[in-house]
Formats: C-alpha cells, structure tokens, sequence
C-alpha cells in the first residue's frame, strides 16, 4: 500500500480518484437528478442497454462519480446474475476500454485487479469480492441471492494505462418478496460471527475527523487481526441517498507477511456532505474475513459554503440584484 489512505466519501464538486482525499463545491445535485441516473442504470436482471451517462446531464455524471456506468471513457456493460431468490448461477460483466473493446490489463491495487461490491439499495445485504477474468475479459464469479430488491454493483479498478482508479456501476433488480430494512441515524457497536466491534469518533461535514474501530471477542481485545488484501481492515462508505461509494484502507504502512495487529483500526475521514453514512468495515482473524455494519450521521454545523450568509445593514437606496434568471441557491 502506498502512503497512508484517507478515507474519502462521495460527493458533489472535484471528482476524487480511489483512495485519494475528496474535495467539495458548494453546489449540490438535486436529489431528482440522481434518481434520474439511478433510473437509468436500472436494467432489470442486467438485460438494458442504456447509457446513463447519455440518460442525464453531463455535469451530474462528473459531480457524482461511482453512480455511473462509464468514466473517463471506461464503461461497465450490462451484469448477468440469477434472476431471483434461491436460483443458483454466476454474476459476469466486463468492463470495457474507451475503444468499446473488452479491457484485459489492470494495475493490481489491494493485492486485486478488481474490487466487486454489492450491496442492496436500502444498505443491506453487502458483499465485497473478486471474481475472475478470462481470456475474453469478462469478469464472473459464482453468485445467488438471499434476499429479494434492488442491488447496487460496483467494480473498483485501476487499468493498466491509466493513472488513477475507475468506480463503475449498474443495478440490478432481484425477484421475490421484498422487505426494506429501516435505516438508523446511528449505529456504532455491531457484531460479525464471534466478534464485537465498536466505532468511536465522528463525521463533520466539510472537515475532517478521524474513526476507530475496536474489535474484540468474548471481552477481550483481540491482538491476532491478519492483513487482508494488503492491510489489517478495509472500510467501504456509502453516502445514504445515493449510495455514493468509496472503498478506502486504514492510516498505517502495509504489513509484512506474518505480521499481525489489533485491537484498534483507523482511518482519517473526509465527508463531503452533511448526511447520514454507511460503513462496512472488513478484517481477518485465523484466515476468516468477517465484516461489520454501522451507520453515523454526520454533526456539527455546515459548513461556511452552505450556510446562509450573515445579515448586514445595507443602504436605503441600495437597489435590490436583478433578477437574471439563474437559481444561486447551493
């Protein structure tokens, strides 16, 4: 792993490149606009073929990078996956260069050539994986589903031309009897398998904090953390809403083969938005990666660039601005 990570969330402004800090403009995308890309990427079982980018305005595909189906040229095609509950099959997609060609060269980040996630729409039912390619470039691993809904997939990749890493995504609906699960403002002590993790630390809207993750097991902290993937814990953070993504890595240096860690993960943060968050973090003990959910609102003020501006004494005779025909509201 490179230089310390920083755990950068999705939002409006400066497109972030993967694992780099993520700058915010004052303007935000009306929630219309990314349900209207959403819409667009929507393909049923994986069979549509329409182009999001195409779908909605050129400036919503820049803001919102990792809501897209294409990106500086690169472009996911449609996924194939079971088309309900229970039925056993394979996912497969392929991701295509900007000359429409199967792309077959990736820079290998996190000890992958490429990062899988899904995760269903209301924050449930996350996965994180990493198929396999062939020689024809496409991508599958074998797959079924254990709930029914509407699933957000994201592949994570750096090609091997390019300089900075590519978050593509499509949706997939799933058949059968669906049952949203409620969202909370907050969620800081989660379970996975035998271990009890806690996050302590905030979000602060426009500036940065730092989040700790504490796992133990039967009370005691657990010292035996394995590296997985190039390092002691992954985070993935998902903006509520849009289900933005960004997969990030702890501050630290990469760990030396054998070497072990534990009880206490960090990561520094940057959350562009005021908002609620979703987090799921991913480590290894005795060679099983297990991962855990929490949910944290962001506090404090807004920040200078959203909040109204203060209220001055301004001359009688002061004219009021002309009306121009442009909304300046952010």
């Amino acid at each position: 792993m490179n230089t310390p990570a920083r755990l950068s969330l999705y939002g409006l402004g400066l497109v972030a490149a993967f694992g780099t800090a993520f700058l915010v403009s004052g303007a935000v995308v009306p929630d219309a606009v990314v349900a209207d890309r959403i819409a667009a990427t929507e393909d049923g079982h994986g069979g549509g073929h329409e182009d999001a980018a195409a779908a909605a305005p050129e400036a919503a595909g820049a803001a919102l990078p990792g809501l897209s189906l294409e990106a500086d040229g690169y472009s996911l095609s449609p996924v194939a996956a079971p088309a309900a509950v229970g039925e056993e099959g394979e996912l497969a997609f392929t991701v295509l260069d900007p000359n429409g060609d199967p792309l077959r060269e990736y820079t290998e980040e996190h000890e992958k050539d490429l990062h899988l996630i899904v995760v269903r729409s209301d924050g449930s039912e996350f996965r994180h994986v990493h198929p396999e390619i062939d020689d024809a470039g496409e991508w599958t691993i074998p797959w079924s589903w254990d709930e029914a809904g509407t699933y957000r997939v994201f592949t994570d990749f750096t090609p091997g031309t390019a300089d900075a890493g590519v978050t593509l995504t499509r949706t997939i609906s799933v058949e059968g009897d669906f049952a949203p699960v409620a969202v909370e403002d907050e969620v800081r002590e989660a379970t996975a398998g035998d271990f009890d993790v806690t996050l302590s630390g905030d979000l602060a809207a426009g500036g940065s904090s730092t989040l700790s993750l504490e796992v133990s097991r039967d009370g005691e902290p657990v010292t035996t953390m394995e590296p997985y993937l190039g390092a002691f814990g992954h985070l993935v953070a998902l903006r509520d809403g849009d289900l933005a993504y960004l997969h990030v890595h702890p501050e630290g240096a990469e760990p030396e083969p054998g070497q072990v860690s534990g009880p206490t993960v960090e990561f520094a943060t940057e959350a562009p938005t005021a908002g609620r968050y979703l987090l799921y973090f991913d480590f290894q003990v005795d060679g099983e990666v297990h991962s855990a959910s929490f949910v944290l609102s962001t506090s404090g003020e807004a920040t200078a660039a959203t909040e109204a501006p203060a209220e001055t004494d301004a001359p009688a005779e002061s004219p009021a601005p002309a009306d121009d025909g442009h909304d300046d509201s952010h």
